[in-house]
């Protein structure tokens, strides 16, 4: 080769190097570590897993024992406090004065019930532990919205630590208890509930106890409630302070009754419905304040009865021993009466008694 092709060839081949773009390898990706992906079930999972971790070693399988000392029924609760308050259901422990408990990690303890209020299915029990009991905070039931994450823990059927999941469907539902008086402030939740879960917590995202579970519509799905945590915390103060939840009655038999529409119209009520007095105790406040059989109540304090549920409601434990003014219709007249509510005995059926 000619000395002058020689140094052409040299020439054009350091000019392709000045052009050619300098390649940069990257380092290998190990075949077995791929990279991580961040999923959307990713964060539902770690939302879950904690409200789990925080709140699943203070839920306790709760058997109630009977007089002869056998065990009757299954159901949940959670402790609520370190010296072990434990929240639970009326009827898991209904009748019973003994309850055993067996928690998250299979310790087996006894129980005593401090106090049940059926009017809002809940009970208080004390366990006997000489341990700090691992426990769960109740949270502001107030906060919560339609749709928010929930988490219920139990012993649905006796399998302890059962963990469903769910979102909040509605709040303040009612439903009637075994009673007769509505349960108010209800939460209701698609996180699935069975015979055992009666009892246990509705957990938030943050790990705080939001409600206590305690029932289900038969053969609807997604239909079951828990009682609101605010509720909870009082009835529980009710209960440690008083052993009973106390309440107002003025010694009604009293139902709710239709106010015909002529009627209504005449005595210038704008509601359909009134309370309507089927029968009186004859030592009772009602009757020492001149109420009679057939009278029909329409408001109290200035406020609308539109139902026996709101007479009830009036009738709380700030009522008794305070008057409070009736408005009510006698043969087509109007008339008021200054009653002042006595503290309803707890034999007294609510049923029939106001």
């Amino acid at each position: 080769m000619s000395r002058t092709k020689a140094s052409k060839y040299q020439t054009f081949a350091r000019a392709i190097r000045r052009e050619a773009p300098q390649r940069r390898l990257s380092p290998p990706v190990a075949a077995d570590h791929p990279p991580a992906v961040e999923t959307p079930l990713d964060g539902y999972s770690r939302v879950v897993v904690t409200a789990v971790e925080q709140v699943g070693p203070a839920v306790v399988r709760v058997h109630p024992f009977r007089a002869d000392g056998a065990v009757e029924g299954v159901g949940s609760g959670v402790i609520v406090a370190p010296d072990g308050l434990v929240l639970t259901n009326s009827h898991v422990v209904r009748g019973a004065s003994l309850v055993g408990l067996r928690t998250q990690d299979g310790r087996e303890l006894r129980a005593r019930v401090i106090g049940d209020d059926p009017d809002t299915d809940l009970a208080v029990l004390r366990a006997e532990s000489e341990t700090v009991l691992p426990h769960a905070q109740l949270g502001d039931s107030k906060t919560l919205r339609p749709g928010q994450l929930v988490v219920a823990i139990g012993a649905p059927l006796g399998f302890d630590a059962t963990v469903t999941a769910g979102v909040v469907s509605a709040l303040g539902r009612s439903l009637r208890g075994e009673r007769g008086r509505m349960i108010e402030d209800l939460i209701q939740t698609d996180a699935s509930l069975n015979p055992g879960s009666s009892g246990g917590p509705l957990v938030d995202g943050a790990g705080r106890v939001v409600g206590v579970a305690t029932a289900i519509i038969v053969g609807a799905q997604g239909l079951c409630f828990a009682i609101a945590a605010n509720t909870a915390a009082w009835v529980m103060g009710e209960l440690l302070q008083h052993g009973r939840v106390r309440r107002g009655a003025l010694g009604l038999v009293a139902q709710q009754a239709a106010l015909p529409r002529d009627l209504a119209r005449a005595m210038g009520l704008s509601h359909p419905f009134g309370v309507w007095i089927a029968g009186l105790d004859p030592q009772g406040p009602g009757r020492a304040a001149g109420l009679e059989t057939g009278d029909l109540l329409t408001a109290v304090d200035g406020r609308p009865l539109r139902g026996l549920d709101d007479l009830l409601r009036a009738l709380g434990p700030e009522s008794i021993g305070r008057a409070m003014r009736l408005e009510a219709i006698r043969q087509g007249r109007r008339f008021e009466v200054t009653v002042t509510p006595r503290e309803r005995t707890p034999e007294r059926r609510l049923e029939a008694l106001a």
